[in-house]
């Protein structure tokens, strides 16, 4: 990514409370195309709510402004924003057990306005957005409850694709993994960069996190505690003080 790439994603200022709790303390960032930006964090130090206020999934922000290809949608619904271009995983498993893969990502799909109009072709988006997240094809049509989880993780980023964004929303998308599906995972999100789609990932798994990211940010309590280079956001003494738990 060029360091004169345009913003395409901006969020400014974004500000979560829940009674005297406050869970984003007035978080700014800015993605390119083409850029992964890495958030990491202890647990509860807001990573996933800040997600959930770009996507307004389930609710927005009190304060503060997001603005996604010059355009403001920090008002706008959820199903808009996510229309326009910006598509989100979550840590919690969100795909219909009972359905086939393919079933699964058919419904994301449809949800495009623009969709195909015909079934064949709503089956060949599908199809090519399981493709794009690595899912093997002889598993096209297997009920997904019945599924490992790596592969059940692939189906919900194919969902994801099948929006058509220009930017993904990848929370924690390594948990649970092995050590090879790790890597895969790596290799996909490097591969997603290059195509040129905007990636902010939220990981635990430090040496994934630091391997894909052109940028890091680190939260803590809410607040921005961190942001940078990857390397020199790692050695920063506050940083292991808060989340690698100092020396």
């Amino acid at each position: 990514m060029s360091d004169a790439a345009a913003p395409l994603l901006e969020v400014d200022g974004l500000y979560k409370s829940f009674g005297g709790l406050i869970a984003v303390n007035r978080v700014s960032l800015h993605l390119a195309a083409g850029e992964v930006l890495g958030i990491a964090g202890p647990n509860g130090s807001g990573k996933s709510t800040l997600f959930n206020l770009i996507t307004r999934v389930p609710w927005g922000a009190e304060r503060g402004r997001v603005r996604f290809a010059g355009r403001s949608i920090h008002r706008l619904a959820a199903h808009r924003i996510a229309r326009l271009g910006l598509a989100r995983t979550f840590q919690r498993e969100t795909v219909f057990a009972d359905l086939s893969a393919i079933d699964n990502v058919l419904v994301a799909v449809e949800q495009r306005p623009e969709a195909p109009g015909d079934f064949a072709g709503r089956v060949a988006e599908a199809e090519a957005a399981l493709d794009q997240a690595g899912f093997p094809p002889t598993l096209h049509n297997t009920p997904a409850g019945g599924l490992p989880f790596y592969h059940r993780k692939q189906i919900m980023l194919a969902g994801a694709l099948a929006l058509k964004p220009r930017v993904l929303l990848l929370d924690e998308p390594a948990s649970g993994l092995t050590p090879e599906e790790i890597r895969a995972t790596r290799e996909l999100i490097l591969r997603l960069a290059r195509r040129g789609f905007g990636i902010l990932l939220i990981e635990h798994v430090l040496p994934l996190l630091v391997g894909v990211s052109d940028r890091l940010m680190v939260l803590d309590r809410g607040r921005v505690l961190a942001a940078g280079m990857p390397d020199r956001v790692i050695a920063d003494p506050a940083v292991r003080e808060a989340y690698l738990g100092g020396d």
